[in-house]
């Protein structure tokens, strides 16, 4: 399998295309606030995230994922819960604001005030849209479909990896959206997320037939214990990824206390200051 890569030009050539135009916007953005930079650990983050979709698209593991449902799996959770939270980290919605020109940023401004994408960052909304994908793919006709369409397997990419970034905008909360959430809101979200994928895991990991026929026709007697390695992937995937995730929602959330306590003693000296002045010039 390590031999079979594949490659798509549309792919390789959409992930150049935006890295490129990530790259001079930030280049943009320097020059237009005087040679001062954006923290360069976005671009690292972003270019990671764009770097990672292409070994999931373009490496063996795409290639193996067409005869093995635990591959394909192991594709699944590098696009969702690898590869799309680092483009969130890398805030492109951010860096777009701040390289366009004033009129373009207002019409951003106002594309996202509206109700669809308004609708979209809501964090309940985003969460069901994320999960409905994933349990609906894989407990409908669609799973098995995108097996013998390359079309089909390319919608469900998009898919996944769309709501999958709309899954984690709340978290990582960099980017401006309409609507957010508090950092023990963030716990709750993604302490739900990881139950909702170990139940998933669970029911492939369980299930007494092979679920996708697909599958079932070409790994013959080994479609069974695929699919069982497949389910267990996805409920130790959960925890792999989403623990992590927890607790630098708890560090930051230590970080964001820790600030707001020192801005507080920072205005009560600044009143203390200000009184005994004030007293002093009376006198």
């Amino acid at each position: 399998m390590l031999e079979r890569w594949t490659f798509d030009p549309a792919v390789a050539f959409g992930l150049a295309v935006a890295g490129v135009v990530y790259i001079r916007a930030e280049r943009g953005v320097c020059r237009a606030h005087g040679g001062r930079r954006l923290p360069r650990a976005r671009r690292r983050q972003f270019l990671a995230g764009l770097g990672i979709i292409f070994i999931a698209l373009e490496s063996p593991i795409d290639a193996g994922s067409a005869t093995s449902f635990s591959t394909h799996m192991v594709q699944h959770l590098v696009l969702t819960m690898l590869a799309a939270p680092l483009l969130v980290l890398g805030a492109p919605v951010t860096l777009a604001f701040l390289a366009w020109s004033p009129g373009s940023r207002r019409l951003l401004s106002a594309v996202l005030r509206r109700p669809p994408l308004r609708t979209l960052s809501d964090p309940i909304i985003a969460w069901a849209l994320f999960f409905g994908a994933l349990w609906g793919s894989h407990f409908t006709g669609l799973f098995d479909a995108s097996l013998r369409s390359h079309a089909v397997h390319a919608l469900e990419h998009v898919a996944y990896l769309g709501t999958a970034a709309v899954f984690w905008m709340p978290v990582v909360g960099r980017d401006p959206t309409p609507s957010g959430l508090s950092h023990p809101a963030r716990i709750l979200y993604l302490f739900f997320a990881m139950a909702s994928m170990a139940l998933l895991g669970l029911a492939l990991f369980s299930a007494n037939h092979v679920v996708y026929p697909t599958y079932a026709a070409i790994e013959g007697t080994r479609a069974a214990a695929d699919q069982r390695m497949g389910g267990g992937l996805m409920w130790v995937g959960g925890m792999v990824f989403v623990v992590p995730a927890l607790v630098l929602v708890m560090l930051d959330w230590m970080r964001a206390d820790d600030l707001a306590a020192r801005r507080m003693d920072v205005r009560l000296l600044r009143t203390e200051l200000s009184a005994e002045t004030l007293g002093a010039a009376e006198r």
